[in-house]
């Protein structure tokens, strides 16, 4: 049984958010949790909502144990690039890209 969910347009840049999501790949779902509580990165914050909404949607949709529950898949792809302009010396402009993120969190029950 598989259990997915996803976050999307998050304000974080898919790089900065896979340096997150790489240390908590594979681990039972409640340790990740413990884990992300104590990361200083900001990518570790919607991580772990993400992480606690697949808890909730295995529990209440699908009757399955919190302890049972660990990480088969995490992804961070690249959401749309927000452009902005802003201008330089002798009539340039310099490009600025606010990059953005969509996570998404497959749990799936431990097979004892």
């Amino acid at each position: 049984m598989e259990v997915r969910a996803v976050t999307k347009y998050v304000g974080i840049s898919p790089q900065k958010v896979r340096l997150v999501i790489d240390q908590v790949r594979g681990k039972p779902a409640e340790e990740a949790l413990a884990m992300l509580k104590f990361m200083p990165q900001a990518a570790a914050r919607p991580v772990a909502k993400t992480i606690q909404s697949a808890l909730a949607n295995a529990e209440e949709n699908f009757g399955l144990a919190k302890q049972d529950l660990y990480i088969a898949k995490i992804v961070a792809d690249q959401a749309p690039t927000r452009r902005w302009r802003r201008f330089g010396p002798r009539g340039r402009f310099k490009p600025i890209l606010r990059r953005a993120s969509h996570i998404t969190v497959v749990l799936a029950e431990r097979e004892e």
